[in-house]
C-alpha cells in the first residue's frame, strides 16, 4: 500500500460541461450548459468540497473551451473552494498567456486558483490552433518546461523551437502568493509520470478504464523519480469518472442511456466497439474505475483507491454526457454532504 504525504484526503468535483438534456429531454444550448456549470461550482463549495475543475474541450458535445472564464464567474461566488482546470490543453495553448490568465483568475479568487495541465484525450485544438500533431511530444515538453518556470512568478529566461525566447521576462499580473499550484495531468505514460517529477510539479492521474490500482506502478514511479532527481515528496490526485446516486442500482439505471450515447460516440470516432450494459457494469463493480452508485459505495470505492495509490486527492468527474443538470446537482450535494465525511472516517481508520 502506497502512503500518502501528511495531511486530511481532499474531494473534488470535475465536469467538461457536458452538454445537457433539458426537462423535455432536448439539448440544452451552450449557453445553458455554462450557466448551469457555474452553478454547479457554487454549489459544490457550499457542501464543503475542496476543488472544483473545469476541462478544455472545442467540440459540441461539451460547452467549456475557456474554462478560466467559468471558473473566474464561480470565483466570485464562492469563498473556499479552490479551482481548476482538468485538463488545459497545454500542448496547443501559449504557455505565457495561460499563466496571464491563471495569475488574473488567482487574483479574482484571494489565491484558490489551480493549473492541471495535460495534452487531453481530444485533438481538436491542434488543427484548430494551427498546430500540427506530428509536433505532438516536442509541443507538450517544451511548453511544461516554460510554464515551470512562469508559475513560480519570478523573472523568466527560456529558450526553446516552438515560440520565441524569453530573458529576464516579468509577466503579469504579478501573483500575491506564488507559486500558482500547477499539476500534470497523465493518461498511463511513463514518460509522462517521469516529466513531472523532473519538473517538480505534483501529478494527477486519469483513471478512466479498468481497475484504478493499477495505476499504483506509476504512483510508485513518479515518487522514485522525485526521490532521483533530489526533489521533496510531492502530492499525487487522480481523476475518476463517476456520480453519486441514493442506490447502487438506481446508478446504472441512470447512467446508461447517456453513458450508451457519449462512449457510443466517442468509440466511433476512435475505432472502438459499441459501449455495452456489460462494459458499464464492469466499471460500477468494486474493482472498476467509476466511482458510482449509493454514497456508501463510492466512500468504499474512493478510500480503496485513495489508500492503494496514495492520495493526495480524488475528484470525481460527475458529468455524463447528456445527464441532466438536476442529476449533477444531486450528486455534487451527496459528495460533499454524504460521501466526503464517510471517507474521512474510513481514511483515520488507517
Amino acid at each position: 500500500m502506497a502512503h500518502a504525504l501528511n495531511g486530511q484526503l481532499e474531494i473534488g468535483a470535475e465536469t467538461f460541461g457536458d452538454v445537457t438534456i433539458d426537462e423535455n429531454g432536448n439539448l440544452e444550448s451552450h449557453a445553458q450548459v455554462l450557466r448551469n456549470v457555474i452553478d454547479e461550482g457554487v454549489l459544490a463549495d457550499q457542501v464543503g468540497l475542496d476543488f472544483f475543475g473545469v476541462g478544455e474541450h472545442h467540440r459540441d458535445d461539451m460547452a467549456v473551451s475557456a474554462p478560466e472564464i467559468v471558473l473566474a464567474g464561480i470565483a466570485t461566488r464562492t469563498e473556499n473552494i479552490r479551482l481548476g482546470t482538468a485538463v488545459t490543453v497545454l500542448s496547443s495553448d501559449d504557455p505565457v498567456r495561460l499563466y496571464e490568465r491563471f495569475a488574473t483568475l488567482d487574483a479574482i479568487s484571494n489565491g484558490r486558483a489551480e493549473i492541471i495541465a495535460g495534452r487531453g484525450s481530444f485533438i481538436e485544438s491542434f488543427p484548430l490552433f494551427g498546430y500540427n500533431l506530428q509536433d505532438y511530444e516536442v509541443l507538450f515538453e517544451e511548453k511544461l518546461d516554460l510554464l515551470a518556470k512562469l508559475v513560480k512568478g519570478e523573472p523568466v529566461t527560456w529558450a526553446g523551437e516552438t515560440r520565441s525566447a524569453l530573458k529576464n521576462q516579468v509577466v503579469y499580473p504579478t501573483v500575491e502568493n506564488a507559486p500558482i499550484k500547477t499539476w500534470v495531468g497523465v493518461g498511463g505514460s511513463p514518460q509522462s509520470v517521469v516529466r513531472a517529477a523532473r519538473h517538480q510539479l505534483p501529478l494527477t492521474l486519469a483513471i478512466i478504464g479498468g481497475n484504478p490500482l493499477a495505476f499504483e506502478g506509476l504512483a510508485n514511479l513518479y515518487r522514485r523519480s522525485l526521490q532521483e532527481f533530489g526533489h521533496e515528496q510531492l502530492p499525487i490526485s487522480a481523476h475518476l469518472h463517476g456520480l453519486v446516486t441514493d442506490s447502487d442500482d438506481e446508478a446504472f439505471d441512470i447512467i446508461w442511456p447517456h453513458y450508451r450515447l457519449y462512449r457510443s460516440r466517442i468509440g466511433a470516432e476512435r475505432g472502438w466497439p459499441e459501449a455495452s450494459q456489460m462494459e458499464l457494469r464492469a466499471a460500477l463493480a468494486d474493482n472498476g474505475h467509476m466511482l458510482a452508485g449509493s454514497p456508501e459505495t463510492v466512500a468504499r470505492k474512493m478510500t480503496r483507491v485513495a489508500k492503494g495509490l496514495g492520495l493526495s486527492r480524488i475528484d470525481v468527474k460527475y458529468s455524463q454526457g447528456t445527464l441532466p443538470h438536476a442529476t449533477l446537482m444531486k450528486s455534487i450535494e451527496l459528495l460533499g454532504t454524504k460521501v466526503k465525511p464517510l471517507v474521512l472516517d474510513m481514511m483515520s481508520e488507517g
